[in-house]
């Protein structure tokens, strides 16, 4: 089936102005900083001598079962910054240095879940997972996801392939010996330029590509990869499901040649997202959390030495 032959879905055919369509040129250098607060940080040492004191599994940990006002009031302007301003926040930042890294885990973990109820990261269940080189490579279809290896990632959008969670967390323990520097961007933006400069080619990004699954599935599913549009608009909101790695590497895994105005679809999007001014870059420190709108905000990260 040739990923081309289906009817434009709904589609955005207006710009968005509201705060979610920023650029880095425009917005200000501490936007979607959330310092934690004298209370929250007495909340969280309180609740970290708890958990060391009674070693409960990190899934067992769910915020209602604990008094945290002051990090519950934090969360929640988080949450409000996530949905309905510019999509991103950098917490900063937790302790750490005041505990062991997995009972931090456990405290990223709660503060998490008073966004939203965490979901698994992979299709065999894990729910947490660390970020580090593993000496592994990914290749089209070997199911290794960029985020255990050292290379860089380009902007990308999480599990784009299966169902996307609504946000992404990441919870800096330790940073690189060199590089892994951080970058987001917002995919609403980029979808404004392209409405105004090459409709045409925005129209063909509504449309499904192939995408490697990543191995994410049952032994005995027969489908390795996934078909799915990078735009989708529901009437209200806009919806990107994008990994320019994951579409070249679901073509090879489906044995289709990409259209050529698909071609040029994805090579102008990967072109937006990265024109001068667009992303935000910075370097995570020890005990920051980063949280993003997964569905417009897409990230990426250099290649390190771990």
């Amino acid at each position: 089936m040739d990923s081309t032959d289906t009817v434009t879905p709904r589609m955005l055919r207006e710009i968005d102005s509201s705060p979610i369509a920023w650029t880095n040129d425009a917005l200000a250098p501490d936007a979607g900083v959330v310092t934690v607060s004298d209370a929250c940080r007495d909340e969280l040492l309180a609740m970290a001598e708890l958990l060391e004191a009674n070693p409960l599994p990190l899934v067992s940990l769910r915020p209602g079962d604990f008094e945290m006002p002051a990090c519950r009031a934090m969360m929640a302007g988080v949450r409000e910054t996530l949905r309905s301003d510019i999509g991103f926040v950098i917490i900063d930042r937790l302790p750490v240095e005041a505990m062991s890294r997995k009972t931090a885990t456990k405290l990223y973990w709660l503060l998490g879940n008073m966004v939203d109820q965490a979901v698994a990261q992979k299709w065999d269940g894990l729910m947490a997972y660390g970020v580090q080189d593993t000496g592994k490579k990914n290749t089209p279809g070997n199911g290794v996801r960029s985020s255990v290896t050292n290379s860089g990632q380009d902007y990308h959008t999480d599990n784009a392939f299966n169902t996307p969670p609504d946000y992404v967390a990441l919870f800096c323990l330790q940073t690189a010996m060199k590089g892994g520097i951080s970058g987001i961007v917002s995919f609403q933006t980029a979808h404004n330029r392209l409405l105004e400069r090459s409709p045409e080619l925005l129209e063909r990004l509504y449309k499904p590509f192939c995408m490697d699954r990543q191995a994410e599935y049952a032994p005995d599913d027969p489908n390795k990869y996934s078909r799915v549009p990078v735009f989708s608009y529901d009437g209200e909101r806009l919806f990107t499901r994008f990994s320019d790695w994951l579409i070249k590497a679901g073509q090879v895994v489906a044995g289709e040649e990409l259209d050529d105005l698909g071609r040029k679809a994805l090579d102008a999007l990967v072109g937006v997202i990265n024109e001068p001014g667009m992303g935000r870059e910075f370097e995570f420190e020890p005990g920051q959390i980063q949280i993003l709108d997964n569905r417009r905000i897409g990230h990426r990260r250099t290649a390190f030495e771990d």
